[in-house]
């Protein structure tokens, strides 16, 4: 069966991070995606202008209607929106026995805040519940630090790309407290919207078809080195990687299917 990814998170209207991210990501890697919308925000590659909360109510409908029918496989959180629906999002996913992959997502590349205080306070709750979590440097440090998040149970992905020099750092800090480490060149562009949340939606989409932690987690930051590689350069600010790599669905189908 297809690998089914409930992906619970914002919508960015510029398509380069959020939902629209998640999805890309998804179906690149194989997986089906399904969506629980948490926010609505207005932004492009300059900025967020605007962003509206979708009631926690609605968010646990959406999670409950796709979960209900469809099944789910592995589940991606990234912008929760407010405290409210990450409490209710934490009482379903508490009974869920998928593998969780937490994206802490609290400002955006543009560095627009995308979480106050008291959301940030009740990520507790959805580090519990998760299988790994994906903080950048700086969400890591707002979460009190690397004792602080795996003191919560779950694996730590600490992503490198914050830190400087010419190469990144990825380590990935099981459970157990066994690390494995990446290292990669880093790609010089300013069309980089949306990493974050693409490299949680591949590590959940390996997890969802059944590949352990550390597969799961090489091979989307593998996706992601290809997809910075290959950004199309839209936008004046931080524009969108290139999800599909370059190849054109449309092209491609056409290539199996000659006329």
């Amino acid at each position: 069966m297809i690998p089914r990814v409930l992906i619970i998170a914002g919508s960015d209207s510029g398509g380069g991070a959020g939902i629209q991210a998640d999805i890309k990501t998804v179906t690149m890697l194989g997986g089906h995606a399904m969506t629980a919308i948490t926010a609505i925000t207005a932004q492009n590659t300059l900025g967020v202008q605007a962003v509206h909360a979708i009631p926690a109510d609605m968010v646990v409908a959406q999670m409950t209607s796709v979960i209900d029918d469809l099944g789910v496989d592995a589940v991606k959180i990234g912008m929760i929106g407010s405290a409210a629906t990450a409490q209710a999002v934490a009482d379903l996913l508490e009974a869920l026995d998928v593998p969780i992959v937490f994206d802490p997502v609290m400002v955006a590349t543009s560095g627009s805040v995308l979480a106050d205080a008291a959301t940030i306070s009740a990520f507790d709750r959805l580090m519990a519940c998760a299988a790994v979590v994906t903080p950048n440097l700086p969400e890591l440090s707002a979460l009190g630090g690397e004792a602080a998040v795996r003191a919560k149970g779950a694996a730590l992905l600490v992503k490198g790309g914050h830190a400087d020099g010419d190469r990144i750092e990825d380590r990935l800090i099981a459970a157990d407290g066994t690390e494995t480490v990446w290292t990669h060149p880093r790609i010089v562009t300013r069309h980089s919207h949306g990493t974050g949340c693409t490299l949680a939606s591949g590590i959940a989409t390996g997890l969802a078809e059944g590949l352990d932690l550390t597969d799961a987690v090489g091979r989307a930051i593998a996706y992601v080195q290809a997809a910075l590689a290959a950004a199309p350069g839209l936008g004046a600010g931080h524009g969108p990687m290139g999800h599909t790599l370059g190849v054109t669905p449309f092209a491609a189908l056409t290539a199996r299917c000659p006329a």
